[in-house]
């Protein structure tokens, strides 16, 4: 049997099983490099050489710049702006937000833009009376437009630029995706906002996505302690109170003031009955007036006055709730107690109802408001003696809009942008050093770099590239080129183009649109070649077709992630993909020949 032979079997094969869809796509990629490997197709170096390829290495690079234009509140803040101006109209809510999807599509990736606007659309959706069904999907699919608005805007856009470099005809600049894309997008919003009414379904999710862009407010009106906030007041040496017990203090000189509790100098509750020492820290409420008198005449240190704003750039608040078996269930908690040298309990809930400013024996199923620095906040997701209501950083995303380090995040996007557009760098050079501002700024923290990373797609990018490679090099890629040019014969480039867009579009419904551009691309060049046909036209052809992952919830991320906020079926998706991929089909076969001549 020959290379090329045994190259399109291993293909078969591989999307058989893609499209059984029983095991993940990143040790479907993994299984088919060892099999090139064993086969003889590809030797070793060339099997692990597609991990340290360019395309990947700016690809793992474009998500860390993504967090970190997410995670500060940047696309957080661009949402609450743009919405602010649209009202609750429909038909304005649904361009402002798709438009804002396909511009954020085109900075950060169509799944950072989808994650970071859904729970906004979700909410507005509910204001304007509109089921979420009727907005999410018109967000995601122009969201997928707008990956055809930039060269970083989708890895397909990367691997046919890479391919069109090989192939001797130069790669696509930064914006040439943009002249197909920009009416590509605008004709996906209008067919969204025309024809969604009576295409899109109308249902209602199980589990609607949590708002938490007033979360604070939320907060505020769930608990009562809030209302009086508190002041912790430190015991000097030359205190009169030093050596007297809390319950024998006379306050009455104080109206309005009251302990909430006592904690030593080691943050330990102290019962009333303790004789107050040097160091000791008292929490109180009361007038701002009555506080001060007693700190002054009872010569206390302030050690920290009311928590005006829940939630800061520097600060939050989360919900937390002790769990059975927790080591916290029999601790004695207060209004302003201190956890730790960075976090504070402001509020303490049981059934439901405030406990107010009294000490609570701590039960399971209590909840407490804990308040403190957001990276300390961080830290209580790994604590196995809470659950947090809500991530933190779910919080922080939603709630504070253009947050702490959002100016240099925007910074280092566009000096990335800049670098790309102008071709002084390498792209994936210029993806690697705006990566590592992110982290020498600490936009990013290192750890949640390596946590924004997608690696299912890193894996399967790297382990798939030998097999577009051992097609191509075996003459495989130009079998199939081959019986697609008998099929559409020389001189007829629309056909040929009309055809990989159906090749393309049909196998992107059910194999990841990464992986199908990663096989189609060589069999496009072949048959450009053999059509004699210009290679350019032809691969952006494939990247219109490779984006077009509209019929089915199973052919992107994005299209998962909406489904169940939505309350979407399978069988939702293709009647409106449908005439969205046509308007994408009769758009390519119009304006690429017109830039990129055959």
């Amino acid at each position: 049997m020959d290379d090329a032979t045994l190259s399109l079997i291993v293909l078969g094969l591989v999307v058989a099983v893609f499209i059984w869809n029983r095991l993940p796509v990143e040790v479907v990629a993994v299984l088919t490099a060892l099999v090139l490997w064993a086969s003889g197709l590809v030797a070793f170096p060339a099997v692990v050489a597609g991990f340290g390829d360019p395309v990947v290495i700016l690809i793992a690079s474009l998500f860390v710049v993504s967090e970190g234009i997410d995670s500060t509140g940047v696309t957080a803040w661009v949402g609450q702006t743009i919405v602010r101006y649209a009202g609750t109209t429909r038909a304005r809510l649904l361009i402002a937000v798709t438009g804002l999807c396909a511009v954020l599509t085109a900075l950060i990736t169509l799944n950072g833009a989808v994650a970071a606007l859904l729970p906004l659309v979700v909410m507005l959706a509910i204001r304007a009376g509109e089921p979420p069904s009727r907005m999410l999907m018109p967000l995601t699919f122009v969201g997928s437009a707008g990956s055809l608005l930039t060269l970083t805007g989708s890895p397909v856009n990367i691997i046919v630029s890479e391919a069109a470099h090989d192939a001797g005809a130069g790669d696509f600049g930064f914006f040439a995706f943009a002249v197909v894309g920009v009416p590509i997008v605008a004709g996906t919003i209008a067919i969204s906002v025309l024809a969604g009414p009576r295409l899109l379904p109308n249902a209602r999710p199980a589990h609607p996505a949590a708002d938490l862009a007033l979360h604070a407010e939320t907060l505020d009106t769930h608990y009562a302690a809030l209302a009086d906030g508190f002041y912790r007041l430190r015991v000097r040496d030359l205190s009169p109170l030093v050596g007297r017990q809390v319950r024998e203090l006379d306050l009455s000189p104080y109206p309005g003031v009251e302990i909430a509790g006592v904690q030593d100098g080691h943050g330990r509750h102290r019962p009333d009955t303790a004789a107050l020492d040097v160091g000791d820290v008292l929490v109180v409420t009361g007038a701002e007036a009555d506080v001060n008198s007693l700190t002054a005449e009872a010569r206390l240190a302030v050690a920290m006055t009311p928590v005006d704003d829940l939630m800061t750039r520097e600060a939050g608040v989360v919900e937390a709730v002790v769990p059975p078996r927790s080591s916290l269930v029999g601790e004695t908690v207060f209004p302003g107690m201190h956890r730790g040298p960075d976090l504070v309990i402001v509020a303490v809930q049981r059934m439901g109802k405030d406990r107010g400013k009294r000490p609570t024996q701590l039960a399971e199923g209590d909840a407490l408001l804990v308040h403190g620095a957001w990276a300390a906040l961080d830290e209580l997701t790994k604590d196995r003696d809470i659950l947090l209501v809500d991530s933190p950083q779910t919080v922080r995303r939603q709630a504070i809009p253009w947050g702490a380090n959002a100016s240099t995040a925007v910074a280092i996007l566009a000096a990335m942008i800049v670098l790309l557009a102008t071709g002084a760098v390498p792209a994936a050079m210029a993806g690697l050093l705006a990566a590592t501002a992110m982290v020498l700024t600490r936009v990013v923290r290192p750890q949640q770099a390596y946590r924004a990373i997608s690696w299912q797609i890193v894996v399967l990018i790297g382990a798939l590239i030998p097999l577009s490679g051992a097609i191509q090099s075996s003459g495989g890629a130009d079998r199939i080129a081959g019986l697609i040019v008998d099929a559409v014969g020389t001189g007829r480039p629309y056909l040929l183009l009309l055809a990989l867009f159906v090749l393309t579009a049909l196998l992107g419904q059910v194999v990841s649109n990464t992986a199908t551009v990663l096989i189609v691309t060589p069999i496009a060049v072949a048959a450009a070649a053999g059509t004699g046909t210009s290679v350019k036209p032809v691969l952006m052809l494939i990247a219109v077709a490779g984006s077009a992952s509209l019929l089915t919830p199973i052919s992107t991320a994005a299209n998962m992630m909406i489904m169940s906020p939505a309350g979407y079926r399978f069988g939702d998706y293709w009647k409106l993909g449908l005439p969205v991929m046509l308007w994408w089909l009769a758009t390519a076969l119009l304006v690429i020949p017109l830039v990129w001549s055959f």
